[in-house]
């Protein structure tokens, strides 16, 4: 590019925003470790004042993540505006293409819906879809699971690799109500039934008045990509119930048909 088209260029640009995705691009590019206000002044050209100013906006709109030693890292509400992002032939999204699959099982049932994966740090929701049933339970894609409390979460854990599980059971479970399963020995055996099974079930494990159904999305290559979830009130008959059980599973079915090559 010439200097004068720079310069043009530049007279119709935002100087701010060139700075704020300097930074968003070093944490991008950070390989998943969080950094430090000094760490990000020192691989930019950029005032300390200004780093600090720009993460202060980035997380108070949940763009940045702050941990408690600090250090900042890509936060959670890029992934609800990733969700919107339309799906491309050479940039695959797997949250927009299921969220029509997840707007017709919502539409079909009235409960909310969410396609949950699993990364470094646990079980994300990536889509969902609102349900329209009179206490329908409220889903958003960047919502954070317990790794082993809910039916997405165990599905996905039952499907990783035996030395990844062993880290992600290296530390103590918590129990969020008297039903979750703090035991690794016992999550384990819980793991392989529902690998056994195709399905995972949530019967007030991670909420004392929440139940869900999960079914797993697949690729065309037979590796796991997500798993989809239908949460609900406790308290539902036994027909209902298998009702939402079985259209948590046709759905991941029809997900995973469709997947392209």
């Amino acid at each position: 590019m010439s200097d004068i088209a720079q310069d043009a260029e530049n007279k119709h640009t935002i100087p701010a925003i060139d700075r704020m995705m300097d930074v968003l691009e070093a944490l991008e590019h950070s390989n998943g470790t969080a950094l430090t206000i000094r760490e990000l002044t020192d691989r930019l050209d950029l005032p300390r004042t200004a780093i600090y100013r720009i993460l202060n906006t980035l997380q108070r709109h949940e763009i940045v993540h702050r941990d408690k030693a600090g250090a900042y890292s890509l936060g959670r509400r890029l992934l609800t505006l990733a969700s919107h992002v339309a799906s491309r032939a050479s940039d695959f999204n797997i949250a927009a293409f299921s969220q029509p699959f997840l707007d017709r099982l919502s539409a079909d049932l009235g409960e909310g819906v969410k396609l949950s994966v699993i990364d470094e740090e646990g079980i994300i929701v990536v889509a969902a879809s609102q349900g329209r049933r009179e206490y329908a339970l409220t889903v958003k894609p960047g919502q954070r699971m317990p790794v082993h409390a809910s039916a997405a979460s165990k599905l996905l854990l039952s499907h990783v690799e035996p030395q990844d599980l062993d880290q992600w059971l290296a530390d103590p479970l918590p129990a969020y109500t008297s039903k979750t399963i703090t035991d690794p020995k016992r999550l384990r055996a819980e793991l392989a039934r529902i690998k056994r099974l195709g399905w995972a079930q949530d019967k007030g494990e991670s909420a004392p008045s929440i139940y869900a159904f999960a079914a797993p999305v697949f690729f065309k290559t037979g590796r796991l990509a997500a798993a989809v979830s239908v949460p609900f009130l406790a308290g539902a008959e036994p027909s209902r119930m298998e009702e939402i059980r079985m259209a948590a599973i046709d759905t991941g079915r029809a997900i995973s048909d469709a997947m392209p090559t």
